[in-house]
């Protein structure tokens, strides 16, 4: 798969093949849709394409003002409120601020999981994602840094291999290794190195939100890329199909990851050390907001209010109602079913009374995952 390379409409303001890997969560996904395309019928091959909809530019316009955009915002938000809670920890180590860290940790973990069926654009190209959320963490190289004499800064962070910043080393410097710190644990120079992981967090929470609205190091805003999908001069994506095909493959993309990675590899290897989001106990949580992801995309739903758009959903409804029900009642699901597993997640994986719900949770993302390819797919690729 090394030789794998992005569609045209997938690269960042036109840079070149050679400038942008692909996820390799996404590969397998890819690849799949590329074959169903040659060998595989369904709704979507016998429906109207969508660059043809006249709901295809309220659909792709919404994906960006109301389904994107808002994620990023709250994550930025959450992040900063997190950068405040561990200074006031810092500053008072107690009990009381140890728990409401933690507790702006997970806050900040939601949107940032409920982003990951839209894994492309700046979130990617320029980096992001690794910044943020590279797992696992080099414990070794961190125990090295904190014995080490240097000053802890943020400058100091963001100088680090993306292992040692983000999410899961700010999760392990306020849980421990097993969601059990105590204030009375936290040394001076793991609250100096928490200090700055994540102030180095929220400036890029905020970046990435500014890549979308604003845009960054000379970049037009990219959200101005999906709204105009099909313009003459937009080099991103030269069709509304281009940018219908983010909302499919995206969500392909993650549902694959969450049954067949995220849940398949600890859970078959029957090994604790693989299960991502351990130290806080929040695996569950962190699946669940990833489906969420897709569901989002989906229906339109604005992550802080709730409230729906048009969406992918309404242009499939009007070609094939029970199709667009079926799917969505598929996702809801595939929701409910990780809901069952039993808490925390790092235990229930090694308890055989566990088992049955965490292979029916697999089955069931698996589901969403096959309509996608087989139904909704075709009609992006037309």
């Amino acid at each position: 798969m090394s030789d794998f390379t992005l569609p045209p409409h997938l690269l960042l303001n036109g840079e070149t093949m050679s400038d942008f890997t692909l996820p390799s969560h996404l590969r397998p996904a890819i690849v799949a849709c590329a074959l169903l395309i040659v060998g595989c019928g369904g709704s979507g091959s016998n429906g109207p394409a969508f660059e043809d909809s006249e709901l295809a530019p309220a659909i792709v316009a919404a994906f960006a003002d109301d389904v994107i955009i808002p994620t990023y915002e709250a994550l930025a938000e959450r992040l900063a409120l997190l950068e405040t809670s561990v200074q006031t920890l810092q500053a008072d180590p107690t009990e009381a601020n140890l728990e409401a860290a933690q507790q702006a940790w997970v806050s900040a973990r939601e949107p940032w999981e409920a982003s990951e069926g839209f894994l492309f654009g700046p979130v990617d190209g320029l980096g992001f994602d690794p910044a943020l959320d590279s797992w696992p963490v080099d414990r070794t190289a961190l125990d090295q840094v904190l014995a080490s004499g240097d000053e802890l800064t943020q400058a100091y962070v963001s100088s680090l291999d993306d292992t040692l910043q983000g999410f899961h080393t700010a999760e392990y410097l306020l849980f421990g290794t097993g969601n059990d710190n105590t204030a009375a644990d936290l040394t001076g120079r793991e609250l100096e190195y928490l200090a700055g992981v994540v102030a180095e967090m929220t400036d890029l929470g905020t970046e990435l939100a500014a890549a979308w609205t604003d845009g960054v190091g000379g970049a037009a805003p990219y959200g101005d890329f999906i709204r105009t999908a099909g313009a003459t001069d937009n080099t991103v994506y030269p069709s509304m199909q281009a940018a219908a095909q983010e909302i499919v493959y995206g969500s392909i993309g993650i549902l694959d990851e969450v049954a067949n990675g995220k849940i398949a590899d600890p859970f078959g290897e029957q090994d604790v050390t693989l299960v991502e989001s351990q130290f806080s106990w929040n695996s569950l949580e962190d699946f669940t907001d990833n489906i969420h992801s897709v569901r989002n995309a989906w229906l339109g739903i604005n992550l802080q209010t709730g409230e729906s758009s048009t969406s992918f959903a309404d242009f499939v409804g009007d070609v094939d109602p029970d199709l667009a029900a079926r799917v969505t009642s598929e996702i809801d699901a595939a929701i409910a079913s990780l809901g069952a597993i039993p808490e925390p997640f790092r235990d229930s994986i090694t308890d055989p009374a566990a088992a049955d719900q965490i292979t029916a949770a697999q089955d069931a993302i698996r589901v969403v995952q096959a309509s996608y390819e087989a139904e909704l797919q075709p009609f992006v690729t037309r």
